[in-house]
């Protein structure tokens, strides 16, 4: 037989039984959007954390202290006094000229419930920073204006709110020129947050951020502070600017590179390690999805078989006349092929067309090797599992089969 008539014929089989065919193809067809679709998801998150890493800037440098020290700014370790970070340490830092570093940028933080006159809204976090918090990074006031340096002198009750927030307390007006209030402190919203992508949980656009000296004066006290973010000259300085960093704090707060009350990373160090969790993600949904595909390529095993059983008398008589082994053969994993080939084509379209929707908050992207990689494993699957009930056709012998059948 040629090949044509061995396809003609693989056809012929598959539509003898169209819904026995179209529920396998159901099942190839779920395996493969499943693969696509559950790549894409966790190649749509790894953008997400991406984005939002990559927009804090390339030159940020992050520092964040271990260790919480009381009002007085140090703590007691195995009987010794040794200092933390505060306000003071950051204007030590900002103050020591160092070559690499453009700013030194501290906050605190903390989380509490926020309300207006109309609505509230539970565990928002609240950052005390410096006006310095809106240039380091890509974090602009789209509407109004930041608080300035006299603001922060003078413990101003004012606040910059995220979009998030400005809706929720304000659903029907402008948030500029309002009261929230804190924990039963009022401030006035003088600017609203530009949008900012959110990763987890956390929305990054429901937030307050307050001058530093109010929020530790209202809400967290003197102490430490739990974060500097720190500006290097250029992207290239980055690692340079770290070492100063390091070589100053330790001065400042009196310990060696052995003590950890701190920790120093910046973004590229952030991105690599993301990058690692988001391919290990990845990898585990793809195996996940990828047992649905090999459940539709059991389903396979399990149509072929019965097809086969019913169709002995046929491979008797086609048999008898003269039909090789390698047709008989040939033709059912042609079957196979083509029932998943088909599936798999139409499991691409559901993916593709899934993949214009949110996933629990998530844009999926499909992996551009992902379409050939489900379509190849899925043939693969469909001729892996017609092989037995192939051989077992191709092994009958004429007389057995006619008189089975």
């Amino acid at each position: 037989m040629s090949v044509f008539e061995i396809l003609v014929s693989a056809l012929r089989g598959v539509t003898a039984n169209k819904l026995r065919s179209i529920l396998t193809l159901l099942g190839v067809m779920i395996g493969v959007a499943s693969v696509i679709l559950l790549l894409a998801v966790g190649n749509g998150s790894a953008q997400d954390v991406k984005s939002a890493i990559s927009s804090l800037g390339a030159n940020t440098i992050t520092v964040r202290a271990s260790g919480m020290g009381g009002g007085g700014g140090e703590e007691s370790t195995a009987g010794n006094t040794k200092k933390v970070i505060t306000t003071g340490v950051s204007d030590k830092l900002a103050a020591a000229g160092l070559g690499h570093v453009a700013s030194v940028v501290p906050q605190v933080s903390t989380s509490l419930t926020v309300s207006s006159t109309s609505a509230s809204s539970d565990s928002v976090s609240i950052v005390g920073t410096t006006p310095g918090y809106f240039d380091v990074g890509t974090t602009g006031v789209g509407t109004g204006e930041a608080f300035t340096a006299s603001d922060v002198t003078s413990s101003s009750k004012v606040a910059v709110i995220g979009q998030t927030l400005a809706t929720t307390l304000f659903p029907t007006g402008s948030a500029l020129g309002q009261s929230i209030t804190v924990d039963g402190t009022p401030l006035t919203v003088i600017g609203v947050l530009e949008s900012q992508s959110s990763t987890g949980v956390t929305d990054a656009n429901s937030v307050v951020i307050a001058p530093i000296t109010r929020i530790q004066r209202s809400f967290t006290g003197f102490g430490a502070v739990s974060t500097l973010s720190i500006e290097a000259t250029d992207a290239d300085s980055v690692e340079a600017a770290e070492g100063e960093i390091e070589i100053v704090l330790n001065q400042l707060l009196g310990q060696t590179d052995d003590d950890e009350s701190y920790s120093i990373s910046n973004q590229r160090s952030l991105l690599e390690t993301q990058e690692e969790s988001a391919d290990s993600f990845t990898v585990l949904l793809g195996v996940v999805a990828a047992f649905s595909l090999l459940v539709g390529g059991i389903g396979v095993t399990n149509v072929m078989l019965v097809s086969v059983t019913e169709r002995t008398k046929e491979i008797g008589i086609r048999k008898a006349l003269g039909a090789t082994r390698g047709a008989i053969l040939g033709q059912f994993l042609a079957e196979a092929a083509m029932l998943t080939l088909l599936g798999g084509v139409l499991g691409v379209v559901a993916a593709l067309m899934g993949a214009n929707y949110e996933i629990y908050g998530t844009q999926p992207v499909v992996l551009d090797y992902s379409i050939p990689l489900a379509l190849g494993v899925s043939v693969a699957i469909g001729v892996f599992f017609g092989v037995y009930p192939a051989a077992r056709a191709a092994a009958m012998r004429p007389i057995q089969a006619l008189r089975a059948a």
